[in-house]
């Protein structure tokens, strides 16, 4: 049975998860692969697809790397449920790690059902270009950061 102190940040991944599906989903509804939309001087909307992990990191690596990322993803959000529910009073650490589990999930479901992520925000200043990203991969950046700053508070007892 879920505990109450947990719902908040259930909440909060099931929330990410959801933006994320219906941003990727729209993205792939307006877009053909490598469409670009230009939305100011740095950013655009662009559909890309990658097979790899953060910044196409094994993205040509002939197929195995869907596989090793979708087991690496559900043992990662297997062992966050479990942090959850030991650290349930540690608020900043579960914000944290709420928004990495709904993060995961979001890229998750996307290499077991195409067998790659859809990646559709794209910074660049000039023709310096950042790796396009999406919701799941903000809320993952964010969590980790949250993680980060927990880690140098002080710790109780």
């Amino acid at each position: 049975m879920l505990n109450h102190s947990l719902t908040k940040y259930f909440g909060l991944s099931a929330v990410v998860l959801a933006a994320d599906l219906y941003t990727k989903h729209l993205t792939q509804q307006a877009f053909s692969l490598g469409d670009k939309i230009t939305v100011t001087s740095f950013f655009d909307l662009v559909r890309y697809h990658n097979e790899g992990a953060a910044f196409s990191f094994l993205a040509d690596a002939g197929g195995w790397q869907k596989w090793f990322f979708t087991g690496v993803s559900l043992i990662a959000s297997i062992f966050i449920i479990y942090l959850l529910r030991k650290h349930r009073n540690e608020q900043l650490f579960c914000w944290g790690l709420a928004l990495v589990l709904g993060g995961a999930l979001g890229n998750l479901y996307d290499r077991v059902t195409l067998g790659y992520v859809v990646d559709f925000l794209s910074f660049h200043v000039n023709n310096l270009y950042w790796p396009a990203f999406n919701i799941a991969d903000s809320a993952i950046t964010v969590g980790v950061g949250l993680l980060l700053v927990d880690s140098f508070k002080p710790k109780k007892g």
